[in-house]
């Protein structure tokens, strides 16, 4: 995808940025005085209660796996089953969303370590036909 076609998509999440002549990408938040990084507005930080040292900071591309789920049963129009993960970035934080090319399986879950973020457009559009941009996670070759 080039950066003139992902600008032209919206961000489906607050944290997806798709600036008009750079690549899309996600965007958290650091915090000055402990360094914790977090996903979402605050006003203070969540770890240290530290106000006015959240500065925007360009999140991880990779992360391991920390929890996951199979879902079973979800919203009309939604393929099922799905796995919806969260990931341990490694630059601290974490983020949820879904775990793709894996079988929805436990056991096959189970054996991934090591994922990526991948920046995609959404596979649906809104009731006036808009398109998104979104992310997935994906596993990465050669597991630890």
């Amino acid at each position: 995808m080039s950066n003139g076609e992902a600008s032209t998509l919206l961000p489906a999440a607050p944290c997806v940025r798709t600036p008009a002549n750079a690549p899309p990408f996600l965007e958290g938040v650091r915090c000055g005085r402990c360094g914790e990084v977090h996903i979402g507005a605050f006003r203070a930080c969540p770890a240290c209660c530290a106000r006015d040292s959240l500065t925007p900071h360009k999140l991880a591309e990779a992360g391991s796996l920390h929890s996951f789920s199979i879902v079973r049963r979800s919203f009309p129009g939604v393929a099922v089953p799905f796995v919806s993960a969260v990931v341990a970035l490694d630059d601290g934080g974490f983020l949820k969303g879904n775990l793709v090319d894996v079988l929805a399986d436990p056991a096959a879950v189970a054996g991934v370590g090591r994922v990526r973020v991948v920046l995609r457009e959404a596979s649906v559009q809104d009731a006036k036909e808009r398109r998104y941009m979104t992310y997935v996670f994906q596993p990465l070759d050669g597991q630890d």
